[in-house]
């Protein structure tokens, strides 16, 4: 009796009832191709998105020539990088003070760096090639770091500010030792460049470890 009930039951299903039910389960069929479609795209879609906004937001150029000098001067690749995209983005350019090429050396200090490192046939013009640009910017910051016992955020602020004004703080702050650079250095522009700097090295390190030979 009351199998037949519910029988009875099931033949009066509306056709309106039927054509809902069939729609319900359209739409949950497309919910799940849709879940199962941004599943895929997450897995294997969003690894090569992520890499194509990195080289946007933290590019790297001449890499080769970064790691051979990065070597011959005995120094980090990824710090090199990361001071090339602070001075420069990587893009040749010449700032208001006359700093020149991807490491932003000013007319003074490629001088220094020409008398001391012998390059007598040196013009101010070779720093808009990479190949003498690079070199003259990594042979700066290797004669900072020996200057500083290889301490690189007073290395980097003398890049910056000028090891005159560096070594005045570190006299200021009670020596090297002590040296805090959230504290002790007084120029905001100068204290956000090391910083930000020291923040980017990790950044190179993490994402071009290969091309920089890490």
């Amino acid at each position: 009796m009351a199998t037949a009930s519910a029988s009875t039951s099931r033949r009066r299903v509306s056709p309106a009832a039927r054509r809902a039910a069939r729609v319900r389960r359209r739409r949950l069929r497309l919910a799940a191709a849709l879940l199962t479609l941004v599943g895929i795209v997450l897995v294997i879609g969003l690894h090569p998105l992520k890499h194509a906004v990195e080289e946007i937001t933290l590019p790297l150029k001449h890499e080769d020539i970064i790691r051979q000098q990065s070597q011959k001067k005995g120094l980090d690749p990824a710090l090199v990088a990361a001071v090339i995209y602070q001075e420069s983005k990587f893009s040749d350019q010449t700032s208001t003070a006359g700093a020149r090429g991807l490491m932003q050396i000013t007319p003074d200090t490629a001088s220094f760096i020409a008398k001391q490192s012998g390059g007598i046939r040196f013009t101010q013009a070779d720093l808009a090639t990479p190949q003498i640009n690079i070199a003259y910017g990594t042979w700066y910051l290797r004669w900072l770091l020996d200057r500083y016992d290889e301490r690189q955020s007073l290395a980097l602020a003398a890049y910056n500010a000028g090891f005159g004004h560096v070594d005045k703080w570190v006299q200021r702050a009670g020596g090297p030792e002590a040296f805090e650079p959230k504290a002790d250095i007084p120029f905001p522009e100068t204290r956000n460049y090391v910083l930000d700097v020291l923040k980017r090295r990790k950044d190179y390190a993490r994402r071009y470890s290969r091309e920089l030979g890490l």
